[in-house]
């Protein structure tokens, strides 16, 4: 761990921030929670954290965590607005409110001589052709960014250059793809829920009557939408070979995947084997901006930090999944 010994996880209460938490805590970190609960859940904040109830958009609430939180030797940025189609509905609220945040943030984490930052960064950084095979997609590819969340995160990324070269900050962007998969006792819990594996297995558990496709006339191999899907605990890894790093390697960039996707209709299949549901599939219109495929290429990633997914199969992130949801039906709601 080198001298890095408390790290400040914001958006800690949230799916793959709490994790995270959890893989530090593990590995022998202090860790100081922030989140505001707007989407994160208390309950799923590790119970040797440190939890500070706040709004990065509140510059007081951001100088109180710092002064009652001193010596942080790290950040990791997960709080932010997330979601694709709600930021084409209010572009401000992700255009404007992800950047002041940021800005809020790395405003404070300087005055208090933080020199380590990791952003919780996107794939929506890419947008890409609908009809079109990219290929893998690694750090070199022209960012054109597909949305105003994946534009604010690009504003962050850019934030943070100027806080490398003016603060000597430094920092590594993780643009990862389909987060996914459980730990026994944390998961995913969205309201709403917005993506495709939850969504499945909310057809199995009985609480969907159906699950939505959306085009099966892409140019793939069975014409639904192929995804790149990594399961959280590996993201979590990543991320703490990013902050354990930095010392060494300065600022970074890495996009994160498993290297590997699979189709719509193989997750549900998939879905279908491991928890012995028939899952009934209806058929919509393809959605605006969705490419054919997105899948990433994780080798500057597994080269410099020597980082492999460790959960790869996806009958294993949808099993980790599963168990966890089929514990929690409702989420964390009692």
């Amino acid at each position: 761990m080198s001298n890095i010994k408390k790290i400040l996880v914001t958006g800690g209460a949230g799916y793959i921030g709490s994790i995270t938490t959890a893989e530090l805590i593990k590995a022998g970190y202090e860790v100081v929670v922030f989140d505001n609960l707007y989407q994160g859940h208390e309950a799923a904040v590790h119970p040797k954290a440190t939890f500070f109830k706040g709004d990065l958009a509140n510059t007081a609430d951001v100088a109180r965590l710092f002064a009652e939180n001193p010596n942080i030797d790290g950040i990791m940025h997960f709080a932010s607005y997330t979601l694709v189609g709600e930021s084409m509905e209010k572009p401000l609220m992700y255009l404007r409110d992800n950047l002041v945040n940021a800005a809020n943030l790395l405003e404070e984490a300087v005055k208090n001589g933080v020199r380590r930052f990791i952003l919780s960064s996107t794939a929506n950084l890419f947008d890409l052709p609908a009809d079109k095979d990219i290929g893998l997609i690694d750090e070199n590819f022209p960012i054109v960014p597909g949305s105003p969340y994946g534009e604010s995160k690009f504003f962050i990324e850019r934030l943070l250059y100027w806080f490398n070269r003016i603060y000597n900050l430094n920092y590594a962007c993780l643009r990862y793809f389909n987060a996914c998969g459980d730990t026994p006792t944390v998961g995913e819990d969205h309201d709403p829920e917005t993506h495709l594996i939850p969504l499945v297995l909310q057809v199995a558990l009985g609480q969907r009557d159906h699950i939505t496709v959306f085009g099966d006339d892409y140019p793939t191999p069975d014409g639904t939408c192929v995804r790149d899907y990594i399961h959280v605990v590996d993201l979590a890894h990543a991320h703490i070979l990013a902050m354990e790093n930095l010392d060494t390697l300065g600022t970074r960039k890495y996009n994160l995947g498993n290297g590997q996707g699979y189709s719509v209709l193989e997750v549900i299949e998939m879905a279908r084997k491991v928890t012995g549901h028939p899952i009934p599939v209806k058929l919509g219109p393809r959605r605006a901006g969705d490419p054919a495929k997105l899948i990433a290429s994780s080798e500057s990633l597994s080269c410099e930090l020597g980082w492999e997914p460790k959960f790869a199969s996806l009958e294993e992130i949808i099993s980790s999944a599963w168990a966890w949801h089929q514990a929690r039906p409702h989420g964390y709601t009692k």
